[in-house]
This record gives structure tokens, sequence and C-alpha cells, in this order.
């Protein structure tokens, strides 16, 4: 049912070292005798790398600062936990033996922010929307949703029909709602250019207030609580998110006490945060895997199909070594295709140590060796270990692929390296899987269900599927179709178990590391907790816990404002 987004990412964090592999790590909470006491009211400010466009949770797929302030203004009906758990958010649900009826019905006393209730027509209106989504709506959204039926049940219960049991679903319920009785017999065009998006009425913990303004331009906006907010309230009256073009900028307007958090600290001022009194820094995973990537299934690099081989190359790849060096300690090594910290990895899963010595032996033992004394790359038969490795065209990822380059010819493995852009290397490379082996980064984003089915089951070896590897292991995609299908959670946990166990003994692809996401908050701001993200905006969800330390905002709402 669901169509994989994924993209080759070409931007890797880069920075300093952080602390050492925060996996699922929250910041220590003091002890309870040095807890302070939330103390209600007080201001909040964070700089936003990016710029304003507008307010509507459906509309802002592509602008990551916006998606940041109206996860605070639109609620959804599900939300996820640190370790990809779902929780109710606005409503509760159940769900079928069979996997294919969710009956869900929102909390009582809901209300939109101009005090009109929340109900279930809000909640079918926005799903037409985002079925009809013309060229606003990711495509493989939409024919998700136009592959459901809805039904209204009543004021605040529906019921959503799947064609087929589908376990991930509940990843698409965290949306956020919009209210129909303002955007009635509009199409998600004309929503586009509508003025609610200037002036959003939301269902969340903070509503709109105001813009701050500056040369004519829109440079931040400033939220306030909403004080009839049914679910928890906050003990912050004000948000004011102030939106900057990069990071040197963003940590100017924290020196100069117009922001009180940076919400991305990018590489180039990482070393300058961690020197600044009074910030703290967080570090977290990010749902974005790099690996290599073989084609199984190319007779050119038939030596690829031996697993020993396979092997052997990875502990040529000192993983840490390159996370250290060329990513300056921004990253996490990885050891399986599922993200660590959450419900369905196995932390018992077989790991590869880098051990060349070991890996030089395994190639020994396989019958490779130098032909004659002049020989710089082993061959068996005839047949050199040779290929080619393709990577994005970008000057990091052209770094790891020299270091894994230096790794395998230390072997006496010949590698020779292709850069291209992304889009050339899925469309030319990968789709048509005429690559021999390459460098991929996996963006699982707003995927808290793992679901590792797209690119490792063998329905998905064809050029329609997104298993590149051409793995074709029919005991893996066994467990892969049953945690698909099951409603069991811990019936799903023992499938993805099984399904480690599998891919760590048969390493279809290489998994290298996660990337990692920072951003600062000032001392004056206690209560933030923050695990694992599987969306940058996930920083903020547990916003209505933060108050400030028993001391007066460090800076008071904006004086140049203007009202939309």
């Amino acid at each position: 049912m669901r169509k994989f987004r994924w993209q080759l990412l070409i931007i890797f964090l880069a920075g300093l070292v952080v602390g050492i592999l925060l996996l699922g790590e929250q910041p220590q909470a003091p002890s309870p005798e040095a807890t302070p006491e939330p103390v209600k009211g007080g201001v909040y400010s964070e700089a936003l790398i990016g710029s304003f466009q507008r307010l509507n949770p459906i509309l802002n797929y592509n602008n990551q600062a916006d998606h940041d302030v109206t996860s605070l203004l639109f609620k959804g009906l599900v939300t996820f936990d640190g370790n990809g758990i779902p929780r109710p958010d606005l409503a509760d649900w159940g769900i079928s033996a069979d996997g294919t009826l969710y009956n869900v019905t929102l909390k009582e006393d809901l209300t939109w922010h101009d005090g009109k209730p929340v109900t279930a027509d809000d909640v079918i209106f926005t799903i037409e929307l985002m079925r009809n989504g013309g060229s606003i709506v990711p495509a493989d959204l939409q024919a998700l949703w136009k592959g459901v039926e809805v039904v209204r049940l009543s004021d605040l219960a529906l019921q959503i029909q799947l064609p087929e049991a589908y376990a991930p679903f509940l990843d698409y319920l965290n949306f956020g709602i919009l209210p129909k009785h303002l955007l009635d017999g509009k199409t998600i065009d004309q929503i586009a250019d509508d003025p609610f998006n200037l002036q959003p009425i939301g269902n969340g913990p903070y509503r709109f207030s105001r813009f701050i303004v500056e040369n004519d331009q829109v440079v931040g906006v400033v939220l306030s609580a909403y004080g009839d907010f049914s679910l928890t309230k906050p003990y912050l009256d004000e948000l004011v998110f102030r939106y900057y073009p990069d990071g040197p900028a963003a940590l100017k307007a924290y020196r100069d006490g117009l922001v009180q958090g940076i919400g991305n600290v990018t590489p180039d001022i990482l070393n300058e945060v961690l020197a600044e009194p009074g910030l703290s820094l967080h570090t977290v995973r990010q749902p974005k895997l790099t690996l290599v990537l073989f084609n199984l299934d190319n007779p050119e690099v038939a030596f690829l199909q031996d697993k020993a081989i396979r092997r052997a190359l990875l502990e040529a790849i000192n993983r840490q070594g390159m996370i250290d060096r060329t990513l300056l300690g921004q990253a996490v090594q990885a050891d399986g295709p599922i993200l660590p910290g959450t419900w369905s990895f196995y932390e018992k899963t077989k790991k590869v140590e880098f051990n060349p010595e070991a890996a030089r032996n395994a190639l020994k033992q396989a019958g490779y060796a130098l032909a004659t004394e002049q020989d710089t790359y082993l061959s068996k038969d005839g047949v050199y270990l040779r290929f080619t490795l393709v990577h994005p065209d970008t000057a990091e990822h052209r770094a790891i692929a020299e270091a894994i380059q230096a790794g395998w010819e230390s072997l006496g493995v010949e590698v020779n390296l292709e850069a291209l852009p992304y889009d050339q290397l899925v469309g030319d490379r990968l789709n048509p899987r005429t690559y021999q082996a390459a460098l991929v980064d996996l963006n699982l984003s707003n995927t808290p269900d793992p679901d590792p089915y797209p690119f490792w089951d063998q329905a998905q070896i064809g050029p329609e599927g997104q298993n590149y590897a051409q793995w074709s292991n029919r005991m893996a995609s066994e467990y892969l179709e049953s945690a698909r299908v099951s409603t069991d959670i811990g019936e799903r946990a023992r499938f993805y178990r099984n399904f480690q166990v599998i891919f760590a003994d048969e390493l279809p692809a290489l998994p290298l590391f996660y990337s990692v996401y920072n951003y600062a908050v000032s001392n004056t701001i206690q209560g933030v907790r923050v695990g694992p993200l599987f969306d940058p905006a996930q920083r903020l969800a547990g916003i209505t816990g933060w108050f400030l330390a028993g001391q007066p905002p460090r800076v008071a709402s904006p004086t140049v404002t203007v009202a939309p």
C-alpha cells in the first residue's frame, strides 16, 4: 500500500565530536531534590534555519522551518514516542482482528482556536484534501488515501477501511487536521493561496498570535498558549520563532539576546555552540541510514553473491574511523537496516568489527590470490575482484567513498569510483539496476514503523520496486510480509528480530552509520527531554513541559511586530 519516499541525501552533518553514541539517550534529569518547580508563564524564543512561506500542515512538506511551527499549531490523531510506538494524540483507536478496519474516536472537548469543536468532519475533510493533493501533496500519499474508504460514524468517530491489512498504517494518522468550517468548498490549490495560511486557526497547545516583520519581510512568528486546550496545557505563555538564513546568523541571534535556542545546530557553528556558556546541546539520532548497496543479480560482479566476500568487504571498512575523521563525530555506527532505540530493533544481532586481517584470510579461504608476483589485485580462476562504486557527487560522499576504496584496495580489491548527481544515480543506476555497488543514504523520516519491506522483500526486486540490491531471500521476505499484516506489536517485533538476524548473516548491503541531529537550548529553560527523532519537529513534541527556571524570561516579546 505504501510507496516509500526516499532519496539520496547530499548533505551530511559534520562538526566536532559531541558525546559518544547517543542512541535513544535523553539528557539526564536532575535528582529529585534539585529539580526546580515548574513556573507558569514566560517566553521561549528559538532560531529556525530557513524562511517563512505559510503555516499549513499539509502544505509545508518541503519547508522544515514552517513545519516546526505548524507542529505546535495543528495536532493529529496519532503521535509517536522516541521508540516509535504509536500513542494517542487527539484520538484513540481500535483495529479489527484482520487489520483492515480502524475505528478512530476523537477525544471530547477538543476545540479549534476560534472556539469551534473539532469533529470527525474535520478529519474527513483533511483526508479528502490529501486524496486530491494535485502537485502539492506527494503522489504516494495521495495514492494511499485514494485506496482506503473513510466513513463518518458520529460527530467524534470515523472508520477507515483498508483494502488489506497494513500494520504501518498508523504512520499516516499523524497528519495535522484542518478546520472544515473555515476551508470547506476549496480545493487544495485554492487553499495554497488562501489568507488562512497567514492567520491560521489550529487545534494545538499554541495558537497563532502575530508575525515579526522587518523591512517588509516576515522574519518570525509569535505563538501564544491556547487557554482552552483540553489536553496538557503548556507552562510557557509565548513562543517566538525567528527565521535565519544559516547557522552563523542563528548563533549571532543567540549571542545578541534575540533567541534562547537554536533549532538546528549546523556543522559550521557546532564548535562555537559547544563553547557557548549557558547553552545546552542536545544530540539525537536521525532516521537516516548510510549504507553500501550491492547489485546481487549483476553477472559482471557475480562474486558479490558470496556472503563471505561481502562480510570481508565490511570488515575492511573502518566505520568508526570515518565517523571520527570524515564526519567529525556526527554519526552513529550502524549494524543493520532498522533504527536502533526503536521497539523493532534487535540488540543482539551479530555485529561485524573492523578487522582487515580477518578480511584478508576470508578472501584467501575463498580462493582469491595474486596470480603473479607482479599482480596488485586478487583474482580467482582469472576473475579479478574488481567493481565500480557509484556515489553521490558531493564532497562528503566523495570522502566517504575514498575511505571505503582505500580499505578495500588494502585487501587487493580493485575499486573504481564514479560520482553522479543523486537524481541521476537513482534514475540511471539504481532504478534500472545497472550499477555494481552504490553508496547511498536512505531517508526514513516520518516513518516510525520500520517496515523494511520496500527495500528488502523479494516482491520488490522488479523495476517498479525498491529492492535495489535484488536480494532474494524467501525466509526474510516471509518475516517482512508477516510483520506487515500482524496487529500484535509483540509478534511483529519477533518477525523483525528474525529478519535482522538473517540480514546480519547474509549482509545483502553493508550498513555504515546513522547521522545525528543537534539543537541547542538555553539553560534557563528546564524540562527539555528528547529522544531519537523521526522528524526534526519532534524535538518540540514535549514543549508543553518546558518552563523557565524560576527567573524572568531572557527575552521579551518582540517590539517590531505587525498584525496579519
